[in-house]
Order: structure tokens, then sequence, then C-alpha cells
């Protein structure tokens, strides 16, 4: 490609330096634009990292434990409450459970043990006789 001169050398000299200057404020800025995402991208990495491992305490902030510490802490919470949840020793609110059935149990019997169930009409068992 050929390009003329406009035949005003000073001219000519702007429209070369402009080019330049456009090329480089161009590259410039994809520059700092990829430099910027890096360094926001280095930043979110540093703070993932923070929160995986967990943060020492600092003046006014307490301790930050990280997500193994965490997972730990919910998996022994979790055993508690698989212990109450299946008959043991007698300790486990499972255990308090069955033991308050069989109470109840005894003391109130399924109505198919009981007989079947009076009439509403028939009188009760211990009531005198209705006068004629």
């Amino acid at each position: 490609m050929n390009v003329d001169a406009t035949g005003i050398p000073a001219l000519d000299v702007a429209v070369v330096w402009g080019g330049a200057v456009t090329i480089l404020a161009g590259v410039g800025t994809v520059v700092w634009r990829a430099v910027q995402g890096t360094v926001r991208l280095a930043g979110r990495v540093d703070d993932f990292m923070d929160d995986w491992t967990g943060a020492p305490p600092r003046a006014g902030v307490p301790r930050r434990p990280g997500v193994m510490e965490r997972v730990a802490a919910i998996e022994e919470r979790l055993q508690r409450v698989g212990y109450e949840l299946y008959p043991n020793s007698g300790c486990s609110l499972r255990d308090a459970v069955d033991q308050a059935n069989e109470r109840l149990a005894r003391l109130w019997p399924e109505p198919e043990e009981c007989g079947p169930a009076p009439m509403p009409t028939d009188p009760p068992p211990d009531s005198p006789p209705a006068a004629p």
C-alpha cells in the first residue's frame, strides 16, 4: 500500500506522530486492562485462600477458622445428632421416646386390645337402667 505525502511536511509529521500515539494509547489501554483484571483476579484468589485456610486474629478482628476446620466441626455436630437418633445405651433421645411409648402403651392400650368400642346409643355399663 502506497501512501502519498500531503505535500506539507509538518502535516505529514503530525499524521505519523498522531498514528503512533494512537497505536501506543491502544496498546497501553489493552495492557492496562489486562493488568487491572490480573490484579482483581489475584485479589479474589487471595480472599479465597484466606477463607480456605482461615485467618489469625488481628486487632479488633476475631480469628476466622478455615474451611477444613469448619467441616470438621460440622461433622462432629452431625455425629452428636446421629447419636441421638438411634437406640443405644439408653441415653439417647430415641431411647427416651421409645421408653415414653412403652409407658403410654401400658397406660393406654390400643383400641383393638380393649374390645369393640361401645355404640353411642348403648347405656354406659355402670349406669342404672333408665326408668320406663
